[in-house]
């Protein structure tokens, strides 16, 4: 890009991230890297003013330093779509606090702004639902509020995992075996004795030993290296939060096909960075809120995935501004 390219960063406090494994920061050293103008914002910042999109920002610098990676300077009222770029990197839970900023974020895509993950997209692909769009590429999985459901779903199925929809990281994540006495509280636990739905799929035992592998899509397409997060002997959750061990290896066949089905999709919705979980040749989620995994490819195989996605947005910035009226500056 030729002219510099503002973007504004909402994320979760910069001062808790933890340098080594931040996707974020390195998305915003490699922004750093190409040029752009840094802002920064949190959740609580985020405001509609008589239908303009505002936040009280403050400008960021970063830098590659693991005891002080970076500054913020003095807060001010801006509005969004005066940004380039919205890097919309808030981490889960989605509740209803997340689908409310979804619509600032919305109404800052209106006025110009490029919103990375789509407001529209976050809102509507729920992480774990959002896998009924692609059944070919699924195990057995089971959304629903009745417990007796799920009961029957496992009598199957024999093992199987049960999920909040609106988790993260690992947590509230069950798996049930045939015989389980806990099995019934965990359905009630879940769904709150039917106030709530819930998602149950059939257990894959790959993940014990080839894990939970993450594949991340760019644009559409998926990078040549997965991350395989394996759970440990004591645990059997493939989540790097809950202790599993990340392990970059190549795509399968299998990962690249799947990506084939869901990439396009992805792209056609101005979804351009997103993580497909994959246990056993099938997809579990669809992560489009804060795909992590970055800073791991990076390390063990060189992949520079932030560069790549900022080379992406270039590119939509780039078409935007060539289909633009000439003056204006968003259609």
């Amino acid at each position: 890009m030729n002219t510099l390219v503002r973007l504004l960063v909402v994320m979760d406090p910069i001062d808790h991230i933890k340098y080594q494994k931040d996707t974020t920061l390195a998305l915003l050293l490699a922004a750093h890297a190409r040029g752009y103008e840094l802002h920064y914002a949190e959740m609580q910042d985020l405001r509609l003013r008589d239908g303009v999109a505002e936040a009280r920002t403050r400008k960021l610098e970063v830098r590659a330093n693991p005891k002080d990676w970076y500054t913020l300077g003095a807060p001010v009222v801006s509005a969004l779509g005066e940004f380039d770029v919205v890097l919309m990197r808030k981490d889960p839970p989605f509740d209803t606090e997340y689908i409310y900023a979804t619509y600032i974020l919305e109404r800052a895509e209106l006025a110009g702004a490029l919103v990375v993950n789509r407001p529209r997209g976050l809102r509507d692909m729920n992480e774990k639902v959002y896998t009924a769009w692609f059944p070919q590429c699924c195990a057995p999985t089971l959304v629903t509020r009745d417990m007796q459901e799920m009961a029957a779903f496992a009598a199957v199925h024999g093992t199987i995992v049960c999920k909040p929809l609106h988790g993260m990281g690992g947590r509230s994540i069950f798996v049930v075996a045939p015989g389980d006495k806990n099995a019934a509280v965990v359905y009630e636990t879940l769904t709150e004795y039917g106030q709530h739905f819930a998602i149950v799929q059939k257990y894959l035992p790959e993940i014990a030993v080839s894990g939970d592998a993450r594949v991340l899509l760019i644009d559409g397409e998926p990078l040549p290296y997965a991350l395989a997060r394996i759970p440990t002997a004591h645990d059997h959750r493939g989540n790097l939060a809950a202790g599993a061990s990340g392990i970059a290896r190549e795509i399968t066949a299998r990962e690249r096909w799947l990506a084939g089905e869901i990439g396009p999709a992805m792209r056609a919705a101005g979804m351009l960075f997103v993580g497909l979980d994959v246990i056993g040749g099938y997809v579990t989620e669809i992560n489009v809120t804060s795909p992590t995994g970055v800073r791991e490819l990076h390390a063990q195989f060189g992949v520079d995935a932030a560069a790549l996605l900022l080379q992406a947005i270039d590119k939509r910035l780039r078409d935007a501004a060539a289909t633009r009226p000439r003056g204006q500056r968003a259609t």
